[in-house]
């Protein structure tokens, strides 16, 4: 038998050799903190550097922080006998990396334009040497150039100077502490595993602060704390970015006024960004929340939000900086429109009027990170400006880090309907702290590993990625197999036991047990946790209020988004979509309620009335939340005790709240249709 083929029979065997003594064997006891990266040290590669004598400049030996990482990572934990990083200035210049198998050798030759390539080509033969039926990136014996899709690939941190994390479910801030710029040896060890586990999966960015941010964060101060960070983040190819307030200059007492159209307020800027790139040469940008929930911004002068964009872009220009502007706007200037339309009123008027250096940066869904939306329509509407999609890992919405719910069937229905191709590049909303399994809930990290994956390649068909064209993995980037590619790397035995079936089945059962039928936003007040459909406070916004949202009474349920007798918001889809959408007969039942007031004793697909189909859907939600918590019990003997038991304690909750959910909403909705 030829060598390459008894090795990969070897690993299979191996591998079901491994999960049939699993159950014999002591488990050592784990805490999370490694994430997808277990893996043992072995000592064993022998790791050559070739480096052209052109890209040396003359001198021997010459490398950088980025392939010292790349080496060190190798030489600890490969497990072939050599491997050659290999700079290649004829391949693409765009973070990606060849890999070829040298059977001969029992080892890899990595090839890149530069480092990053590199370092991200050691981080996928590790992945592929721990689980021989990854699905990561690419076969390890192919030719193929494998390329990120998004040259921008960021998470979103919400963190505040004082440590907390808004909407944060794992414990306090990783970069901030208490109001002290100071970045302690504990914190930068911290950040530096962070940053590890970043490269692991290709993201490229962080944004360091809350997008509701404290004009502290500009100062000499914190950006001297910023500079620190960023060399950390910068040897594993992850720029930082900042959240800023937009009045910034007036707060804090350096200008009298905040107008964006301000010579004195644009040279205050102009000076600043100057100061933040004589510290970090490539730091990327600014991110904005202006004129939303409270935020300052050029709204408060009469201008528009591309007179506030471009006098930041304007200032960062010339550094290569880039301002990634939210469209999150919503409330006073949109008195009476539906909430979910606002978004598209702010800002198609506004389409080509923004300079060439602003993105806007869009959540995926037009209301808020809900358990299920239709994607925003900004994303059709907005054809001349540069978009980007934000997306939610934090579960804000989605029992937050008591449940389990797995992401990656949610973002990838959304790229179903919105092309990657139409996007500059994608953000998460970061679920990290210092929790020490990072995310609250073990198994939300899977979401965080799952946004990296995606973010390399959002495309369910690798084909369909023009940067990867000779992938040969069909389907590589479906969601259940990276569950499955994840579980490997994290819990090694639960895939060969079904688990990946309840992943990916967790984000449907919480649409089931919490909003199905495109119910939305009936969450407790304030902190989104728990159900309350009857949510009304006359001193709150009214858009802020659950019963806005489904509008229950005798004759039925739901928000009436229809050009024909509702608030015309199907208007606002590409055509086809705006069909689909306007007509209760053809609308997915999905977004059924999303977009219709229905009777309750309409008949659904099913056979049932809408009010038996609610019911069938929220019970069902339990059940399978039911299923899951039994299966995990099963488990036990296949998971070491620490990491079986805080999951299982997750479950239970989540089990009491899915029966929650469904008493206190089918309780509401049934004073209605019954």
């Amino acid at each position: 038998m030829k060598q390459k083929h008894w090795k990969r029979l070897s690993k299979r065997v191996g591998a079901v050799l491994s999960v049939c003594l699993f159950a014999f064997l002591p488990l050592k006891a784990e805490d999370g903190h490694r994430l997808w990266l277990r893996y043992d040290t072995l000592n064993h590669a022998k790791v050559n550097i070739v480096i052209p004598p052109a890209v040396r400049g003359g001198h021997e030996n010459v490398t950088t922080p980025t392939i010292d990482i790349a080496v060190r990572e190798l030489q600890t934990f490969a497990k072939s006998d050599e491997i050659t990083l290999k700079i290649d200035r004829s391949l693409p210049d765009d973070e990606g990396f060849t890999l070829t198998e040298v059977n001969e050798k029992n080892g890899y030759v990595i090839a890149a334009h530069n480092d990053i390539g590199l370092l991200y080509g050691a981080y996928h033969v590790l992945e592929n040497e721990r689980d021989s039926r990854s699905h990561c990136y690419t076969t390890p014996h192919t030719f193929a150039h494998n390329a990120p899709f998004f040259q921008l690939r960021l998470l979103n941190h919400w963190d505040n100077l004082d440590g907390s994390i808004e909407r944060g479910y794992a414990g306090e801030s990783i970069f901030w502490d208490n109001d002290n710029p100071q970045i302690s040896n504990l914190k930068s060890q911290i950040i530096q595993e962070y940053a590890r586990a970043n490269a692991s999966i290709g993201i490229n960015g962080s944004v360091l602060n809350n997008v509701n941010a404290s004009p502290k964060i500009l100062t000499a101060p914190y950006l001297l704390a910023v500079k620190e960070i960023a060399d950390i983040l910068r040897p594993y190819g992850i720029k930082a970015y900042l959240s800023i307030n937009f009045a910034t200059p007036m707060a804090l007492g350096d200008t009298e006024t905040a107008d964006p159209l301000n010579a004195d307020v644009a040279a205050w800027w102009q000076k600043k960004a100057d100061e933040i790139y004589r510290l970090i040469p490539d730091f990327g940008g600014f991110l904005v929340k202006a004129n939303s929930e409270g935020q300052p911004g050029p709204g408060d002068y009469h201008r528009s939000h591309a007179d506030g964009a471009n006098m930041l872009a304007r200032a960062l220009k010339p550094h290569g900086g880039i301002v990634m502007w939210r469209c999150f706007v919503y409330g006073a200037n949109h008195k009476g429109e539906d909430r979910v339309m606002q978004a598209v009123s702010e800002f198609k008027p506004l389409d080509g009027m923004f300079m060439d250096n602003v993105i806007l940066q869009t959540k995926n869904g037009p209301l808020d990170f809900q358990p299920r939306e239709p994607y925003s329509p900004v994303f059709d509407q907005i054809k001349r400006t540069p978009n980007m999609v934000e997306l939610q890992i934090t579960q804000e919405y989605l029992g937050q880090s008591r449940h389990l719910v797995y992401l990656a069937p949610m973002w990838q229905e959304f790229f179903r309907l919105v092309s990657p191709a139409r996007l500059r590049g994608i953000a998460g909303v970061a679920n990290i702290g210092l929790d020490r399994n990072w995310c609250g809930h073990h198994f939300s990290q899977a979401n965080w590993y799952a946004f990296g994956r995606l973010a390399w390649n959002p495309n369910a068909n690798p084909n369909a990625n023009p940067n990867n064209a000779q992938r040969s993995t069909l389907n590589a980037q479906r969601s259940d197999l990276i569950a499955a590619d994840w579980l490997n790397l994290t819990f090694p035995e639960l895939d060969y036991h079904g688990w990946t079936h309840y992943m990916e089945e967790s984000r449907e059962a919480c649409v089931n047990y919490m909003m199905p039928l495109g119910l939305h936003h009936i969450f407790k007040f304030d902190h989104h946790m728990g159900p309350e459909p009857d949510g009304f406070i006359a001193t709150y916004p009214l858009e802020w209020c659950p019963v806005y949202y489904h509008k229950a009474d005798k004759n039925g349920v739901g928000f009436d988004r229809t050009v024909a007798t509702g608030t015309g918001a199907t208007a606002q889809y590409c055509d086809s979509l705006a069909r689909l959408y306007e007509n209760i007969e053809t609308c997915p039942e999905e977004y059924l309620l999303w977009f219709h007031h229905v009777p309750w004793t309409y008949r659904m697909k099913s056979g049932r009335t809408l009010w038996e189909e609610l019911q069938a859907k929220y019970n069902l939600g339990v059940s399978q939340v039911e299923q899951m918590a039994a299966r995990w019990q099963q488990l036990k003997p296949y998971v070491d005790e620490q990491r079986w038991r805080e999951v299982d304690e997750r479950l239970q909750q989540q089990v009491r709240d899915a029966r929650e959910w469904r008493d206190v909403c089918l309780g509401y909705f049934g004073s209605f249709a019954n």
